[in-house]
C-alpha cells in the first residue's frame, strides 16, 4: 500500500487480489475499514450505467435484491480471504438466512456494506452477519453461510 492510504483501506486493486470476481460481477468498489479476518466495511457505488438497469426496470431502475446480497457476500469474501491459512481458497454460498429487504436501491445510491465473521467450522464453512445501508438507512440484512473450497 502507498504511504498516504490508511492500513484498513483497500482500493479496487487490492480487492481484485482478494476476490476472483470481475466486471460485470465485481460489486465492491472499496473497503473503507476492516479488521482483517474479522470484519470489513465496503462501498458499492450504484450508477445508471450498471448493465442490470437495462431490464430491471427500464422506466424505474431498481438494483436487484439478489445483487445486493451478492455485494454483501463479496465483502464477506474479503474477510474470509484474509483469514490465516485460507488464502487461495474460494468462498461459495452455502446458505442465506433471514435476509430482509427494507427499501429499494436506485442509481445514485452508495451502498455501505458491513460483514462480520461469526464463525468458521472445520476450516470448511463460514458464517457472516451482513448488512447494507444507504445514507445510514438499512436496505438489507441477513446471515450468509459460505463453503470454502480449493
Amino acid at each position: 500500500m502507498t504511504a498516504d492510504l490508511e492500513p484498513s483501506l483497500l482500493t479496487i486493486e487490492h480487492i481484485q487480489k482478494l476476490l476472483p470476481h470481475r466486471y460485470p460481477f465485481l460489486l465492491v468498489d472499496r473497503v473503507v475499514s476492516q479488521v482483517p479476518g474479522k470484519s470489513a466495511v465496503g462501498l458499492k457505488n450504484v450508477t445508471i450505467n450498471e448493465p442490470f438497469f437495462q431490464g430491471h426496470f427500464p422506466h424505474r431502475p431498481i438494483m436487484p435484491g439478489v445483487l445486493i446480497v451478492e455485494a454483501m457476500a463479496q465483502v464477506g469474501g474479503i474477510v474470509l480471504a484474509q483469514l490465516p491459512d485460507y488464502s487461495g481458497q474460494l468462498s461459495l454460498f452455502a446458505g442465506i438466512d433471514r435476509v430482509r429487504f427494507r427499501r429499494p436501491v436506485v442509481p445514485g445510491d452508495q451502498l455501505t456494506i458491513t460483514a462480520d465473521l461469526l464463525e468458521v467450522k472445520r476450516k470448511r464453512f463460514g458464517k457472516m452477519q451482513a448488512k447494507a445501508e444507504v445514507d445510514g438507512q438499512l436496505v438489507c440484512d441477513g446471515t450468509l453461510m459460505f463453503a470454502l473450497v480449493e
